[in-house]
């Protein structure tokens, strides 16, 4: 039986164990955070594969290093696809449809912001450039509000500790549909569509994300859509991957990618997913 590592014990540990050992892969737990790891001798057993690279850079080399498996996602997918403004460069370059954005390396000049914020028809989206699960994320509806926002940055990147001092600046799209998409070695096995309770909308809410309360409801993805996840995936070169589309009536854009996405209820994949998954997997082992 080929043992699997995977470095989370959420969702997705618990929903893989079982539909993966029917399939001859036996799935452990490696933990690689929130505890002390001796440096003389790997404390997380033999494996022949891993399945995404921890989400703690620093600590993922050290587990990479004793565990020495080839993965699933290696670090270069998680650290391509947790960089929106790299994905949305090279999606764009190959002709993705993607949101008008602006990459911003704070600190910028206020002309420089100023510029970057009419650019857009208000409101406009800001967005940190390496979260995930919305964190951060928030809109400006005029010039002061978004320079307003850029000072409150500004205090975050102020710290010497902090690596990513960008963010980007994107165009609003509010009535848009929001899918998540999911793409196993290049090939569409699912997707679900995202969006708020009524009580939210009413709120003033518009964020999608499922961990801030919104639903995710399975359904059948029209064959265009699916193209354009499939053609992100294949543009990143990762082949486990999370491809947020943003529709409307007029256009359909990859909006973020996420390279260690939450497998969901297997009710909202294809027919097929799991198989098609521990093939992904055999086939990482044997590289």
């Amino acid at each position: 039986m080929l043992r699997l590592a995977v470095a989370t014990a959420a969702e997705t540990f618990e929903r893989m164990r079982e539909p993966l050992a029917a399939r001859d892969i036996e799935v452990g737990h490696v933990e690689t955070e929130e505890r002390t790891i001796p440096l003389d001798a790997s404390p997380f057993g033999d494996y022949d594969v891993g399945f995404v690279y921890p989400s703690r850079i620093m600590e993922g080399g050290v587990a990479d290093a004793m565990l020495d498996v080839p993965w699933v996602n290696d670090r270069e997918a998680i650290l391509r696809s947790r960089n929106k403004a790299d994905v949305l460069a090279r999606l764009g370059r190959a002709g993705v449809p993607v949101p008008e954005t602006v990459a911003v390396s704070n600190p910028a000049s206020d002309a420089d912001l100023t510029a970057a914020f009419e650019r857009f028809d208000a409101p406009v989206v800001v967005k940190p450039n390496s979260t995930t699960r919305g964190v951060g994320v928030t809109t400006a509806h005029d010039l002061d509000s978004f320079l307003g926002v850029v000072d409150y940055l500004d205090l975050v990147h102020d710290y010497r500790a902090v690596g990513d001092r960008s963010f980007l600046v994107q165009e609003f799209l509010p009535d848009a549909a929001d899918y998540r998409v999911m793409v196993v070695d290049g090939e569409y096995v699912g997707a679900v569509r995202r969006s708020l309770p009524d009580d939210a909308r009413e709120r003033g809410r518009w964020k999608h994300n499922v961990h801030r309360g919104a639903d995710a409801d399975g359904l059948d993805l029209p064959a265009d859509l699916r193209d354009l996840a499939e053609r992100a995936a294949d543009v990143l070169d990762i082949p486990y991957l999370g491809v947020d589309l943003l529709v409307t009536d007029e256009r359909a854009v990859v909006n973020e990618t996420n390279a260690r996405p939450t497998i969901d209820a297997a009710t909202k994949y294809e027919e097929g997913f799991w198989d098609d998954l521990a093939a992904l997997i055999r086939a990482t082992a044997d590289r």
